[in-house]
């Protein structure tokens, strides 16, 4: 493609005039036309920033805030860093000690998870909840002008992860005081508790024992109409996970709960774990326990290695008959007994016998128990439980476990909390507690007439390219007005 310049106006963009007379192919065009937005917008937002800074100046109560000169610093955002002074101050706090404040880094909340803008934060984080932090940090850097390390990915995360955390305990807090902020009741309550194993490394990257990462999932039915269209659909549907021990996490679980349940007035809770000891000992002896089917069937595959035995033991299972089944277990072990120390086959079928014995309780589901419980509300219906296992493999083991992967505790339990916030459908706001939350008191017009009415720096004997641009035939401006370019002039021009 060849783009030619014919007539030149004062004030047109200087990039086309690099491009007269020079083939670009369209690819290259594109490049070079985002990076000098990229660079506008940089700009442009430096000059909002120190304008604003001045406003503040102008505004403050100077016998409070003595004016010590300014500091350069910078903040990323999608469109690159922006470089930018902003004045530093000297005052005297409450206790009557000296301190040094920044007000354009108070009005920015800028003591959150760092200098970096909202929308970068939002990008960076959810995809990092899809892909590894080297291919986020690559992804970022390839589609926006902000250049990232996978240590700045990793940075981020385990601020908001840590910021998460503290909002965790604070709810735990408010349960101890009797102040938890649910208000609603319900008829039923299910729960259900699985651990995730993970493979980890110490501070050196050396691979050490795994652990578990713990994972709740709470809802309060299924959706009615999505079982007519055979399509499984939780209500209200909310998660928790982290590598907390377990006392910690069962208190963060009962927090979660109160903070959307006056849990007091729920009709019926019933849990659905797979029986350890972890789970179910800190649960109230109210709660209906019931062990998860698909770890029973799990259980019996890899204890039971002859495959008669292995049907003959489900189908007890699946007809009910819990005494029958635990019988033919302890008889199909001593029948399997050999002095062969090899020969294994017997204490695995006594560790099935011993946790199905242990867990004898919960072997029926709760509905064949003849337990009577409060009718589903509208639009909602109740089944048997077990969907934990997906809840693990959708939201945690996809991204962390598999392909080598190796996790610090730390590390795994920030990821978690991202993980978790996006399946609950609260990562963005959690994202926007949490970054920039600078909100001007100026109109975007009086800032930009403020800018354009400022002396231009010079550059090279050229003024500055930016302001120029603002200034001089800007295509959008002294285009036709249709009705969307009147709004960016409104806003922008």
């Amino acid at each position: 493609m060849m783009l030619v310049a014919n007539k030149t106006r004062k004030g047109d963009c200087m990039m086309f005039n690099s491009l007269a007379e020079k083939e670009i192919s369209f690819k290259e065009l594109e490049k070079k036309v985002f990076k000098h937005v990229c660079e506008l917008g940089c700009e442009i937002t430096k000059m909002i920033l120190e304008t604003y800074d001045d406003e503040l100046a102008k505004q403050r109560e100077r016998k409070s805030y003595r004016d010590k000169g300014k500091r350069k610093t910078n903040i990323k955002t999608v469109y690159g860093t922006v470089e930018y002074s902003r004045r530093i101050y000297g005052t005297i706090t409450p206790d009557g000690e000296k301190a040094y404040v920044y007000l354009l880094d108070e009005a920015m909340q800028m003591d959150k998870i760092g200098m970096i803008s909202k929308n970068l934060a939002e990008k960076i984080v959810m995809a990092v909840t899809e892909t590894p932090y080297r291919v986020t940090a690559e992804t970022i850097s390839s589609t926006c002008g902000q250049s990232i390390s996978a240590a700045g990915v990793w940075n981020v995360i385990q601020r908001l992860g840590e910021k998460i955390s503290e909002e965790e305990k604070h709810a735990v807090k408010q349960m101890n005081a009797d102040q938890s902020e649910g208000k609603r009741e319900i008829p039923v309550l299910f729960e259900e508790m699985d651990g995730v194993w993970l493979n980890m490394q110490d501070k050196k990257h050396k691979k050490t024992k795994k652990q578990e990462m713990k994972v709740f999932t709470m809802y309060e039915g299924w959706d009615e109409e999505k079982e007519k269209q055979k399509r499984s659909t939780l209500v209200g549907k909310h998660m928790l996970a982290g590598m907390e021990e377990s006392s910690e996490f069962h208190q963060k679980r009962e927090a979660c709960i109160r903070k959307k349940y006056n849990a007091d007035e729920i009709g019926q809770r019933i849990l659905n774990g797979d029986g350890g000891s972890w789970i179910k000992d800190e649960y109230d002896p109210d709660v209906i326990f019931q062990l998860d089917r698909y770890h029973i069937y799990q259980e019996i595959l890899r204890k039971i290695t002859d495959k008669k035995a292995q049907t003959d033991i489900r189908q007890l299972f699946e007809e009910e008959k819990m005494e029958e089944m635990l019988k033919y277990i302890q008889i199909y072990a001593t029948s399997v007994e050999s002095p062969d120390e090899k020969d294994n086959r017997s204490n695995k079928a006594m560790k099935l016998y011993k946790y199905l014995a242990n867990n004898k309780e919960g072997l029926l589901p709760y509905d064949k128990r003849g337990i009577e419980i409060s009718a589903p509300p509208k639009g909602m219906v109740y089944k048997g439980l077990g969907v934990q296992e997906n809840q693990n493999c959708t939201v945690i083991t996809l991204r962390m476990k598999h392909r080598r992967m190796r996790w610090s505790k730390s590390g795994a339990n920030n990821l978690a909390k991202a993980l978790y916030r996006r399946e609950n459908r609260e990562l963005i706001e959690t994202i926007d507690r949490y970054t920039d939350g600078l909100v001007f008191t100026m109109q975007m017009q009086e800032i930009i007439e403020t800018i354009s009415a400022a002396k231009a720096p010079k550059k090279d004997g050229k003024g500055n390219r930016y302001i120029d641009l603002m200034n001089g035939n800007v295509p959008i401006r002294d285009a036709v007005q249709t009705e969307s370019r009147k709004i960016f002039k409104k806003v922008f021009c």
